[in-house]
């Protein structure tokens, strides 16, 4: 009776957190009918769940991927070539009233005991997207205004070369008033320039919170298929590990959205540290788990510690975001196959953290800019990013009150070592 009501209780939870994402979910089997969709998939394509369930997922796609959708599928267990799966990318949806816009898709494959289904995650693009287009036209009014006010001044300038050709002075008079003109149309370009920069910031804010939020998404999604298998099999004794592991995604969900809240404060540096005593082979591990789902194929994370008892007395939150960000930069400039050490120690006071990838390194000329805000080197272009990942990783260390430096070679990869004094406890 016990096992029963623990069963219920886990289906209930694992129901509870697919419908409170705030994504689209949605679950096919192999010949593309739905078995499972969630509150925000069904708000999302103006349906109610009952009316999707049972129906083929050609139904939420426009012509003419509705027609070849299950040849899709078809032609990946044919032949075992993934074209989508494992990759997000952007597709137009159909909504019930005919209706389409633009999502990010990302599909995985779950392989059961008896059959293969698919599990989509998708995400509305249509906010970003309606702030791309009021981007473009923000620069190109300003572009207009720019024009308009360069001929202003042309005619202004031509005036006075037709007015000034008399006298020798006037000539004089004209060359101080174009030199006038000429700054004040540097003037107005400099402005041009920071509205423009505005806007990129802007926009690479939007793909920064896209890209902090995929990892502990994608941590939750898998879980929760852990979870589904492990109850399905009866092995219940795995899952309060899966739990526990969606829990710590959503804390890390809650993180991210404090920190990009505070991130004004942090420029200022108004955000203080609030140290506590916490054994750091532990959060190292628990760290280590909570990037497992965004490894590649073959890639795994070496972990060497300073002790299993061993505790520090530093604020959890920003070596937190700190070592998130540098691992998963690893993961992200390395190929799959290819491991991330990640060793740490005690010298004397002082903790000493260093990551080591085997990646595609970093260009020597790029290496003074690489804290720099929104900066990003130029073998990375094909990959994305904001920029401003190590940017935020110098500014925690700093309130940490410690140093952060590297090494690197391109095509050798990159070793960045933190080093934090540790404070003292009563």
């Amino acid at each position: 009776m016990t096992e029963s009501i623990s069963n219920s209780e886990d289906a209930q939870r694992l129901n509870a957190v697919i419908n409170t994402a705030t994504d689209g979910i949605i679950i096919i089997n192999h010949r593309g009918i739905m078995e499972s969709v969630n509150s925000a998939a069904a708000i999302l394509f103006g349906y109610e769940p009952e009316e999707m369930i049972r129906q083929n997922i050609s139904l939420l796609t426009p012509s003419p991927h509705r027609e070849k959708h299950d040849s899709y599928i078809q032609n990946y267990l044919s032949t075992g070539i993934k074209k989508i799966i494992g990759i997000g990318r952007e597709v137009d949806g159909q909504r019930k009233d005919g209706s389409l816009f633009p999502l990010r898709l990302s599909i995985s494959e779950v392989k059961l005991e008896n059959r293969i289904i698919f599990t989509g995650i998708l995400h509305d693009l249509s906010k970003e997207k309606a702030q791309e287009e009021k981007i473009k036209k923000l620069n190109q009014e300003l572009e207009e205004r720019v024009e308009e006010r360069t001929q202003e001044l042309g005619k202004v300038v031509n005036k006075l070369l037709f007015t000034n050709k008399q006298l020798q002075q006037e000539i004089k008079d004209r060359k101080a008033a174009e030199k006038g003109l000429r700054f004040k149309e540097k003037e107005t370009r400099s402005a041009l320039l920071k509205e423009r920069e505005l806007s990129d910031m802007k926009s690479r804010f939007v793909t920064m919170a896209s890209h902090e939020f995929r990892t502990p998404l994608s941590s939750i999604l898998t879980s929760a298929e852990l979870l589904e298998l492990h109850l399905a099999a009866g092995r219940h004794e795995k899952c309060p590990r899966n739990i526990e592991r969606i829990k710590n995604s959503v804390n890390h969900l809650t993180s991210v959205l404090n920190e990009f809240l505070s991130l004004s404060k942090l420029e200022m540096n108004n955000v203080k540290a609030e140290p506590s005593l916490f054994v750091f082979d532990e959060f190292a591990q628990q760290l280590i788990e909570n990037l497992k789902p965004i490894l590649k194929q073959g890639q795994s994370i070496q972990f060497e510690g300073i002790g299993k008892s061993e505790e520090v007395y530093l604020d959890k939150t920003f070596l937190n975001h700190t070592l998130m960000n540098l691992i998963s930069n690893a993961i992200k400039y390395s190929k799959e196959n290819q491991f991330i050490s990640f060793t740490s120690k005690i010298d004397k006071s002082t903790l000493i953290i260093i990551i080591k990838d085997q990646g595609i390194g970093i260009p020597e000329q790029d290496q003074k800019h690489l804290f720099g805000r929104f900066f990003r080197a130029h073998n990375v272009e094909n990959i994305p990013g904001t920029g401003l990942g190590l940017n935020i990783v110098k500014k925690y260390v700093d309130l940490l009150g410690g140093t952060i430096s590297f090494f690197s070679k391109l095509g050798k990869g990159a070793t960045f070592t933190i080093q934090i004094p540790l404070n003292k406890t009563d």
